[in-house]
């Protein structure tokens, strides 16, 4: 029963995790100011995310699409973030 829960359920879950990128990008925008983020570091998450996305449409696999469209979103937030406000 947990099991069957679990696999349904992980496209909320696994979305959840990727909620970090919308409060550092949320920070940016806010503070107007990105000198303290990493552009690679958040340019590679980006990559790696759209690629995790690909890999989910390819397999069509509903919760890493799910998961990984929220985590793209907020990585691309976060870059376009540190472009406009980075020092």
């Amino acid at each position: 029963m947990f099991k069957k829960w679990f696999v349904k359920n992980m496209g909320i879950i696994g979305s959840f995790g990727q909620l970090l990128f919308f409060f550092q990008a949320f920070r940016i925008f806010m503070n107007k100011n990105a000198g303290e983020v990493s552009l690679p570091g958040f340019a590679i998450a980006l990559t790696s995310l759209s690629c995790w996305l690909a890999y989910g449409l390819i397999v069509k696999d509903r919760p890493i699409i799910i998961a990984n469209i929220t985590g793209v979103i907020g990585a691309f937030c976060v870059v376009l973030g540190i472009l406009i406000y980075g020092s």
